[in-house]
């Protein structure tokens, strides 16, 4: 099965505690290599520069992607983490991405700062069938201090078949949270409606609430996340067609990238982990009706 991703590889800088890594990463990493880790044929739509060290990697892992080098230096991020809280700040912005040839109509769209541009957005979804928004790069700003912020963003959601927020992130695209938030975003049209909140995972798909909780873990890198949980969430429902397999197979794939303890890519699990977690899962999940 294949899937297109749509979003910038980035060289991140982590500072955890007294101690500081340097690691590529972003959406465009993250999720195409947790869809290859699930079998799937990934198609990457990205931006970086000569300074990006992972172009041999992601093609020895059959990643396709054209186009993608820039004059411009590879989009940087510094990220200071304490335990699942962190404050962001933008270093540097490669140049927007211009790719919509798809090679499949299957699509994860996870924007990180400016580089997907709204009219690329419409003729994504215009030629897609099924889309996964996690639309955080359309509502960050930056101050003077090139601090990352959130701000309220009137985007067209139609033709989104699933989408994940946080609670800040649904406070700034429905002006509420929690069920009201989610329950404005379903009358929007999309058909699942994923909120993380820390330890909790709730779903509103239909007329019914499912939710998981994840074990309490010792949390050292979250960077990259919620876009191991993206993936996993979006093949999973690509291949089996059934919203509780892949809400399960989201949170399997979350804890075992948690329970990794590692940094940056390095947290990205074995398909094993994944599918071990997922089974456990399946066999938690609450639900109500609303």
């Amino acid at each position: 099965m294949k899937l297109d991703v749509f979003s910038h590889c980035t060289i991140d800088t982590i500072q955890i505690n007294d101690s500081k890594y340097v690691v590529p990463g972003g959406p465009a990493c993250y999720c195409s290599l947790t869809a290859r880790i699930l079998k799937f044929d990934v198609r990457l739509h990205t931006k970086f520069g000569s300074d990006f060290p992972l172009v041999n990697y992601l093609t020895e892992q059959k990643i396709v992607f054209e186009d993608a080098l820039s004059t411009k230096p590879t989009t940087q991020f510094i990220l200071n983490l304490v335990n699942s809280e962190r404050t962001l700040f933008l270093q540097n912005k490669c140049e927007s991405i211009n790719s919509v040839t798809l090679d499949t109509d299957s699509v994860i769209i996870s924007p990180l700062f400016d580089e997907i541009s709204i009219e690329l957005f419409e003729k994504i979804k215009k030629n897609a069938n099924f889309v996964l928004l996690d639309p955080q790069g359309f509502l960050r700003r930056k101050n003077s201090e090139n601090k990352i912020y959130l701000e309220q963003a009137d985007l067209n959601l139609s033709n989104i078949s699933a989408i994940k927020v946080n609670q800040d992130e649904l406070k700034y695209l429905t002006g509420t949270s929690n069920v009201d938030g989610i329950k404005i975003l379903q009358k929007k049209g999309i058909d699942s409606v994923i909120l993380t909140d820390k330890q909790n995972i709730s779903l509103l798909s239909k007329n019914r609430i499912y939710s998981i909780t994840l074990p309490n873990l010792e949390l050292v890198d979250t960077t990259g996340i919620g876009d191991i949980f993206c993936a996993a969430f979006c093949c999973t429902m690509l291949r089996e067609k059934d919203i509780l397999w892949a809400l399960s197979f989201g949170g399997g794939a979350v804890q075992a990238a948690l329970e990794s303890k590692q940094i940056g890519l390095e947290k990205i699990p074995s398909k094993g982990a994944i599918e071990s977690n997922a089974y456990y899962f399946y066999n938690t999940v609450k639900f109500k009706e609303i």
